[in-house]
């Protein structure tokens, strides 16, 4: 084994569940958009996840909607009935079958979630308040029946990933959906107990982690991760500041959580709001609360050395998203002294090698910005 990244190939134990990973490298959730039009897990699906169950230490799922309400995309797989417990086993059996922890995220898209995936056509959220967005909808305002009913949708969604054999669950409360919606000052403009002052836009994203706690307390008989993936702070005026951030980890750092997810484009950039603030939101979280909270950072990290880089900065994991799609085995072959190897932009002759499916290829194809490409 190469010595070299020693921090990178150090075990990691969360502190919760005392559930040990063999490396400091996370499989990013990453949109497949290639689930079955039931929720189900395509052929396809497994096959991806099959082919990168070696790249790092804790394997974490594209997101699975908690209730039908809240699908997010064409294409997403679902936590919502038990009737999904066989296709969500047969994720976690493919992303285990090599040692690694399987993590599924359960989500709810809430206004960001399309029309056209919705029972009834009409998305919901904290507030009647439509996303900035071109054409985005405006949202109905959940009733308080509502609100309960998703809150205890988290909690079943845990329940059926201990049941389909998962090592944890993360909780999506990042990257403008539901979660992050009753928590910011933009989309929630409530004046009931769910909104209002920060506290109260506090109260939606605490009960979720309440009701996924109680469903591991409940059912699980064996050690199983809880994480948290929050995003820092949002563009919209009025929006999320880091100030208010920093108030919401503090009071997730008491919820006995095994890690929380910082979701940034750039683990090293400044604040999305004020330009002349260069300082890490990711560093200054993990100033907040990483001495009892474990933080995995993202974004803009690419090769070893960075890695190492990001874990000297106060990071206890590292995920990877577009590195771990381009090149599946990259834990594998920074462990064999291979580093060099590492492939380093898409190659887009190399579909069926990557066994990358094609409603996700297609998606790949479009984001040239985001992703390198090799012709």
């Amino acid at each position: 084994m190469d010595t070299k990244f020693k921090k990178i190939l150090s075990p990691f134990t969360f502190p919760i569940s005392g559930i040990e990973v063999n490396s400091r490298i996370v499989m990013a959730p990453m949109t497949t958009f290639s689930g079955n039009s039931d929720g189900t897990v395509s052929d396809d699906e497994i096959s991806y996840y099959r082919e990168r169950n070696k790249g790092a230490g804790l394997l974490i799922t594209a997101c699975a909607y908690v209730i039908p309400q809240g699908k997010g995309f064409f294409g997403q797989i679902g936590a919502h009935a038990d009737s999904m417990i066989p296709s969500l086993k047969h994720i976690a059996d493919a992303l285990k079958e090599n040692g690694g922890k399987a993590i599924l995220q359960i989500h709810h898209g809430g206004r960001m979630s399309p029309a056209e995936e919705l029972p009834d056509g009409q998305s919901v959220s904290a507030s009647a308040v439509a996303a900035i967005r071109e054409g985005a909808m405006v949202p109905r305002e959940m009733t308080e029946k509502e609100i309960e009913d998703t809150i205890n949708a988290y909690g079943e969604a845990t329940r059926r990933a201990i049941e389909a054999g998962f090592d944890g669950v993360e909780i999506h409360g990042a990257n403008t959906y539901l979660i992050q919606q009753f928590f910011s000052p933009h989309s929630n403009r409530r004046t009931d107990k769910w909104g209002g002052s920060l506290e109260k836009r506090m109260k939606f994203p605490l009960a979720v982690v309440d009701s996924v706690k109680k469903a591991v307390k409940d059912y699980a008989k064996h050690p199983f991760i809880v994480g948290y993936r929050i995003s820092p702070e949002e563009v919209e005026n009025p929006g999320i500041t880091i100030e208010d951030t920093l108030a919401l980890v503090s009071a997730l750092s008491s919820k006995q959580l095994d890690y929380l997810h910082v979701s940034t484009m750039d683990f090293w950039a400044g604040s999305l709001r004020n330009e002349n603030d260069k300082e890490s939101r990711t560093k200054l979280i993990i100033k907040k609360v990483g001495h009892s909270l474990p933080v995995i950072g993202v974004g803009g990290i690419s090769h070893p050395e960075q890695v190492e880089k990001a874990l000297e900065d106060g990071a206890s994991l590292v995920a990877l998203g577009r590195e771990i799609l381009i090149e599946p085995h990259w834990l594998e072959k920074v462990k064999n002294g291979k580093a060099d190897q590492l492939e380093t932009a898409l190659d887009i002759k190399n579909q069926s090698g990557l066994k990358i499916p094609t409603p996700m290829w297609n998606s790949l194809l479009t984001r040239t910005g985001w992703l390198p490409i090799k012709e």
